[in-house]
């Protein structure tokens, strides 16, 4: 079942980890862009010298390349493309506007918190931060009104969020309360040091008791709303699982992500033909547990503190919903 599949693509620096991963700047409603043209002088690296020229960070600026909002001469380069006489400099940045986003009294599972950071489980069917559809109700919401202090490195609309878990995934997250616990959290996400352990129910039967999957997540170029295994404008995605229990066709897998890609496990785990099950989008439509949203749990979250550099640990236990359909499994598994 070990799928292997190396790609050479950049690898690009992003504040939104997991799940995180790759989004488009200027999906969010209240960006706007600003497109400016110009030269830059030959044989500087295009993201030295965009960085120099809008005084930007390097970082924003690497992932305004990621995302193609800055062409050369009109298509897309990668940051270390060495600018030539008379290239023709293309970048669209976004301008926040200002936010709506309210405090609202959510209540909120807290596994740690200190003056840095916070540590919570988040439950299944809450949003992680606003967007079209959801702009009451998420995560955010819910900080702002728990917190007088959130980092504002991922603007208004994302504070205090360094890395995001899916709607209908269940479990631990951790959020920073001021822009250093953020940078030094999200260069744990670029550098793949912070330990992430997720738990999944999966379509069918793995046969090999562990594996990893390497292949290249972008967007699907048959529907760009979801996101799939492709070789061109994709990003290196790594995804490494353990057999924890084998039922009649289901599997219960621990998932280690070494990448944070957009849907990344759910991705990994369709290319390898199993599917989370009750995966709503790219699971089969129909599961005979009538499931609508996926059996994926964030259950261990490990990472160095920001400021005092000790190595913290978190684990959060699988919801009851999870827990329970396990159990169904175990019993049906039991009887044939």
């Amino acid at each position: 079942m070990e799928k292997d599949i190396h790609d050479s693509a950049q690898e690009d620096f992003e504040f939104d980890g997991q799940v995180s991963d790759g989004e488009n700047p200027f999906s969010d409603p209240i960006l706007e862009a600003e497109k400016e043209i110009f030269e830059l002088p030959e044989g500087i690296r295009l993201d030295v010298g965009v960085t120099d020229r809008l005084g930007k960070s390097r970082s924003f600026v690497q992932g305004l390349i990621a995302q193609e909002c800055i062409k050369v001469n009109g298509f897309p380069k990668k940051a270390n493309y060495k600018v030539r006489q008379g290239d023709k400099i293309e970048v669209e940045s976004p301008i926040l506007r200002e936010s709506t986003t309210e405090p609202e009294n959510i209540p909120l599972h807290i596994l740690y918190e200190d003056e840095d950071v916070l540590v919570v489980n988040k439950p299944q069917g809450m949003v992680v931060h606003p967007a079209p559809g959801a702009w009451t109700g998420t995560m955010v919401n819910a900080l702002l009104f728990h917190c007088h202090n959130l980092s504002g490195i991922n603007g208004v609309l994302r504070p205090g969020i360094v890395h995001r878990i899916d709607k209908d995934t269940s479990g631990i997250l951790v959020v920073a309360k001021n822009d250093i616990a953020h940078q030094g959290l999200a260069v744990q996400l670029k550098e793949h040091t912070m330990a992430r352990k997720y738990l999944a129910l999966v379509h069918g039967v793995v046969l090999e008791p562990s594996g990893t999957v390497d292949a290249p997540i972008g967007r699907d170029p048959s529907d760009r709303k979801k996101m799939a295994v492709v070789m061109h404008h994709s990003k290196s995605a790594v995804t490494h699982y353990t057999v924890l229990e084998r039922f009649s066709d289901t599997s219960y897998l621990e998932v280690r992500l070494e990448t944070g890609r957009t849907h990344q496990i759910r991705v990994h785990m369709v290319y390898v033909k199993h599917p989370v099950l009750g995966d709503p989008v790219y699971g089969p439509k129909r599961n005979k547990y009538g499931l609508n949203r996926q059996m994926l749990h964030a259950a261990h979250l490990g990472f160095e503190h920001p400021r005092s550099g000790i190595w913290l640990e978190f684990d959060a236990p699988v919801p009851k919903t999870f827990a329970t359909l396990i159990e169904k499994l175990r019993n049906e598994s039991h009887w044939r």
